[in-house]
């Protein structure tokens, strides 16, 4: 694994006065320093002056945003409401990507005003841009996304990039008209590819990328030859460096990844072009873990459809406070999305050795598909103790649900450099829920 930021992290905190309530049923945490590091990262190994745009749909919380905006980057932002919270976090609007597939015309011109980047989805929203820039002073900078058609990884939802996808334009089918727009609209100087996330190797990531590459620079001779003074300057390569969510899970490093662009694409390195990444994942992912108090252990049931004859049949099930409303791919797609599950005391101590039993996970929603875990071993455990979920920081609360009005756990940060807790959102209310409701 990449990051284990749970040792001694829940005993500390359940030790601090105020900071965890009895009726904090779960707890969110956020590793501080990991997400820092990932940052510095990314800015010692791409070349300076790379606007490194980090994903707020993987995290939105505005408390880490605000950190991460003193750290000197930027945000991607995927809606409206992304792009207005990346905008009240503190980020600079020459900071800011926005990459909804949808936009309305109204969105495009608060995008043009504002004065962000800006990347296009299709052809026709170019013509939707074309048309507001011509009536607006806009200090915005324009890319149009495209397909590579390069394949798609191991995860169907999380792959863009394959014959047919929803975003960007398909290079295959459309390459000529692609080439024609960048030569018709001068203030589309950029462009943009994003392959996939979680699920795509490296050699696939590398391939659509270099596929984009490949064709700016068709396009730029194409402008030169047209006699067209504008040039496409910005690249922007997307993100989706895959992450570990379990200890059989060996992603490629951020180093071997940005080797394998300078030796494939060498021009993104060179000042040809300036860069943009999204990273989201790979920023979030392995900073966060997330912790349940178990509220009962249920014994009953087999995995057949006969009654079971012995108790060694008979399945274990742990009922937590988190479930789909956290965890919804984990729940609907168990054989593609899963984590490394461990468990606490009460004082917060990891739990290790033996007797191992079977246990089956499950959460406080109101369907029978919210089970996290199924039949994994775990150090004995009952009512009482804690369940922790490892590398929750990135689409999971993101993503929640608001099936059952569930409400949302508190979120804590903390920084062992600093031996420093804080609280990055307080815990909803019921009444909260009615606020969001009414």
């Amino acid at each position: 694994m990449e990051n284990q930021p749970t040792e001694n992290i829940l005993e500390a905190a359940l030790c601090r006065e105020g900071l965890i309530n009895p009726d904090d049923s779960a707890v969110i945490f956020y590793d501080l320093d990991f997400i820092e590091q990932r940052v510095e990262t990314l800015k010692n190994l791409f070349p300076p002056g790379t606007l490194h745009a980090v994903a707020v749909k993987a995290n939105p919380l505005p408390a880490v945003l605000t950190k991460i905006n003193l750290l000197g980057v930027g945000a991607e932002t995927a809606s409206l409401p992304e792009l207005v919270i990346a905008l009240k976090s503190g980020f600079e609007a020459v900071k800011i990507v926005f990459d909804s597939p949808v936009k309305t015309t109204a969105e495009i011109e608060f995008a043009l005003k504002a004065g962000v980047h800006l990347n296009a989805d299709s052809l026709m929203e170019i013509e939707r841009i074309a048309d507001i820039w011509e009536q607006t002073e806009s200090k915005s900078t324009i890319g149009l996304r495209i397909n590579p058609q390069a394949g798609t990884g191991k995860i169907a939802i999380t792959s863009v990039a394959g014959t047919y996808s929803k975003f960007g334009v398909p290079l295959l089918e459309f390459r000529d008209e692609i080439i024609k727009t960048y030569i018709e609209n001068d203030f589309l100087t950029a462009i943009h590819v994003h392959v996939g996330s979680q699920g795509c190797e490296l050699p696939l990531l590398i391939r659509g990328i270099k596929i984009v590459y490949e064709l700016a620079l068709e396009i730029n001779q194409q402008l030169e030859k047209a006699g067209k003074q504008h040039r496409i300057r910005i690249f922007d390569i997307g993100g989706g460096l895959p992450v570990a969510y379990k200890d059989d899970d060996f992603p490629p490093a951020m180093e071997e990844y940005v080797g394998a662009l300078k030796l494939e694409m060498p021009q993104l390195f060179d000042g040809t072009f300036s860069l943009i990444t999204e990273f989201g994942r790979w920023i979030h992912a392995n900073a966060g873990f997330t912790v349940s108090r178990i509220e009962y252990l249920k014994t009953a049931g087999t995995n057949s459809q006969k009654p079971a004859t012995h108790i060694s049949d008979q399945i274990n099930t742990l009922m937590i406070h988190v479930g789909a409303d956290l965890l919804i791919r984990e729940c609907y797609l168990p054989n593609q999305w899963s984590h490394k599950i461990s468990v606490a005391d009460p004082s917060g101590k990891i739990k290790s050795g033996k007797p191992e039993k079977k246990y089956t996970i499950a959460g406080p929603l109101c369907f029978q598909g919210d089970i996290i875990a199924r039949d994994i071993l775990l150090p004995e455990t009952g009512e009482g103790d804690f369940i922790i979920i490892h590398d929750t920081g990135a689409y999971t609360l993101s993503m929640w649900s608001r099936y059952n009005s569930r409400q949302m756990p508190k979120v804590i940060g903390y920084s062992r450099k600093n031996d420093h807790f804080e609280i990055l959102r307080k815990r909803e209310t019921p009444e909260d829920l009615w606020e969001f409701w009414g």
